[in-house]
């Protein structure tokens, strides 16, 4: 819920259109107050130093929004917390009235109105999926806790941190007040991963037409399941904008053995092969994807247009078991999702496999934390 009250007028320019990254060059408009409070956890890491211009310029919320932020760290990234601060108030960005850097949850999750929650343990050399799983355990139940007791319950959260599906799933487990519709994790990279590729490819084939097209010429893409190696992603639906014509990519793509075979391990290892190549995990683009889940969420999905959210799994019309964060196929409307039906002749084998990890995954996660994560806290209403 968005608190609004009485200010001094702040001159900004006008709201951009939904598919830019930046503020309008046109028409001065006047502000009278509208204010967001978004907590952002992992403040002081890479993917929040992408993120947080995004979230000022009025890329995620609008022009017409101004931002109190909230940010979180641990409390050995106190100094890096005070850097970023001075960074943003150096940064001549013209919607934020506050900032708040803290390690303290209560403090960053108190009124938010939007919760981005970047910050968790990160895999390590070595790792196994279940010692993940139990650092991250930890945090996502003191974060939980901490939107439980002084957060909104109309708060809504966008989990990062990988697992980001079961990661998710405990947040709800420890912040029942919040609605699950409320409670999503982010799959928006890979299904832009997914759309990429594609274009990629269209335009390595010499597309007639295809020269300038660009990732907002593209749509419908679907990513199922878990965001790990054992994701399903679906390009059959997926359409190219060339020459103010929308078409198919699968009619493009005259390479069927990459479709059908090639394509699908690209999307699934694409986060492994930026982390070869740049000895950092993905940042600019999961800010981006971060940008792009939340705009939809909140402000709708153009007509025709579907994306990839991880959401609860309790009354999806494909048969997966419910109590999972599963990624599926949502159509936004008036800030809120829902599942898009239809979908036929999937591979099953990908489902069933993906499903069977975040089955898996819970079931860890209630060992480690002693809880029954098979049933789901929060209503899905």
């Amino acid at each position: 819920a968005s608190s609004t009250k009485k200010s001094t007028p702040v001159m900004v320019k006008a709201a951009p259109d939904k598919s830019s990254n930046t503020i309008g060059d046109d028409n001065i408009q006047e502000l009278n107050g509208n204010v967001k409070t978004v907590a952002l956890t992992g403040g002081a890491g890479q993917i929040a130093y992408s993120l947080i211009p995004h979230i000022c310029n009025g890329a995620i919320f609008g022009s017409s929004t101004l931002i109190k932020l909230h940010i979180l760290d641990i409390p050995q990234a106190v100094d890096s917390l005070r850097g970023v601060k001075m960074e943003i108030q150096d940064s001549g960005l013209p919607l934020v009235v506050d900032i708040v850097t803290t390690t303290d949850p209560t403090v960053a999750f108190k009124d938010a109105d939007v919760a981005i929650l970047v910050g968790g343990f990160p895999r390590k050399k070595g790792m196994e999926r279940k010692d993940m799983i139990e650092k991250n355990a930890d945090i996502m139940k003191m974060h939980g806790e901490a939107i439980q007791a002084v957060g909104s319950s109309d708060v809504k959260i966008l989990v990062v941190a990988n697992p980001a599906n079961t990661n998710a799933l405990m947040i709800s487990k420890f912040a029942p007040k919040v609605p699950a519709k409320n409670i999503t994790c982010l799959t928006r990279l890979d299904h832009d991963r997914l759309h990429g590729l594609l274009v990629e490819k269209i335009k390595e084939q010499g597309v007639e037409g295809s020269g300038n097209v660009t990732l907002d010429q593209v749509r419908n893409g679907i990513i199922w399941g878990n965001h790990s190696a054992t994701q399903y992603p679906d390009y059959r639906g997926c359409e190219v904008q060339i020459g103010g014509t929308w078409k198919k990519v699968a009619d493009l793509i005259t390479d069927g053995a990459w479709l059908s075979g090639g394509l699908t391990p690209l999307v699934q290892k694409r986060g492994a092969e930026i982390i070869n190549a740049r000895k950092l995990s993905s940042a600019m683009s999961a800010a981006s994807a971060i940008k792009n889940h939340l705009r939809d969420w909140l402000f709708d999905t153009p007509e025709g247009v579907h994306v990839s959210m991880g959401v609860m799994s309790d009354g999806n019309p494909y048969g997966i078991e419910e109590g999972l964060m599963f990624s599926f196929p949502v159509r936004c409307r008036g800030g809120e999702w829902e599942f898009v039906s239809g979908f036929t002749d999937l591979n099953q084998e990908m489902i069933n496999s993906t499903a069977a990890e975040l089955k898996e995954e819970r079931a860890l996660a209630g060992e480690i934390l002693g809880q029954d994560f098979s049933v789901n806290p929060a209503s899905i209403g």
